[in-house]
């Protein structure tokens, strides 16, 4: 691997197709990114397949691919091209008992400094890296700004005012990669009206937030913000209710692989 990161006139994408066909000799097969004929999916890559297709990026939620993958063939063992939010997706995931990270290798690679920022994330980067460097993390201006500025009543009126321009698409929720129910409480009528626009304060974002970051989900991996047609600032609320859920019991979701989340529900359960 260190001859890899050594070979200087080998792009990072030349050398992440160097490290799958070498891993693709013991594993079952690899998930990363495709582009074909202009469209960009997840792609199951297995030995003797043509790596021509494998690309970087962008950033995609691959863990619900990686639980599908692994729900139909319970006895593979995959590899997975993971920046350091999918990674800690995966990890989530299996603290859900949703997957087994013992049949997963992760085959880290890093953000660009410029990606880090985008994401205001502190933590741009998998575990290991198979290829490139780690780039630092950045601190969330947005998140200092709102602690700093606003009192109770102007926080309130903050996101009242956010919510106000929720279209209702469910791009949140279609986007997110540890929402794994069965069922969604967001499109039952008990809580969400059906054809009413706006929503009904605050029922809609706070059902999402819950069951995400209220319930130790939530992995900062930014893609609900990134969906919003509205610009709803989702990782501020996310990330408020990530600090909250850290203090209060000291889990970080997807940074640790010992211990259950504090809050189980559903298919997550035990």
């Amino acid at each position: 691997m260190a001859e890899l990161k050594g070979q200087t006139s080998m792009t990072l994408l030349d050398q992440l197709k160097a490290v799958v066909t070498e891993r693709l000799a013991d594993l079952d097969g690899v998930v990363a990114l495709a582009e074909e004929h202009g469209n960009l999916a997840p792609h199951l890559f297995c030995a003797g397949d043509d790596l021509s297709t494998l690309v970087l990026g962008p950033r995609y939620p691959i863990a619900l691919t990686v639980r599908q993958l692994l729900k139909h063939h319970p006895g593979a063992r995959l590899g997975v091209v993971a920046r350091g939010c999918q990674e800690r997706a995966l990890i989530e995931l299996a603290n859900w008992k949703q997957l087994d990270m013992a049949q997963i290798e992760v085959i880290g690679i890093p953000c660009t400094a410029e990606l880090a920022v985008d994401c205001r994330c502190d933590v741009p980067y998998p575990t290991q890296l198979a290829v490139g460097e780690r780039v630092e993390g950045v601190q969330n201006p947005l998140l200092a700004e709102f602690q700093a500025a606003k009192t109770r009543e102007q926080r309130m009126a903050f996101w009242q005012h956010q919510f106000a321009k929720c279209i209702k698409c469910y791009g949140c929720r279609n986007i997110c990669p540890l929402c794994f129910c069965e069922t969604c409480a967001m499109e039952d009528e008990v809580f969400v009206d059906r054809g009413r626009l706006p929503v009904p304060f605050p029922t809609f974002h706070l059902i999402k937030a819950l069951h995400t970051a209220g319930s130790g989900k939530c992995v900062g991996c930014h893609a609900c913000e990134d969906a919003c047609p509205a610009d709803i600032p989702l990782s501020l609320l996310y990330t408020l209710l990530r600090q909250d859920l850290k203090s209060t019991f000291g889990y970080d979701a997807g940074k640790q692989t010992v211990g259950a989340p504090p809050v189980l529900m559903g298919e997550g359960r035990e």
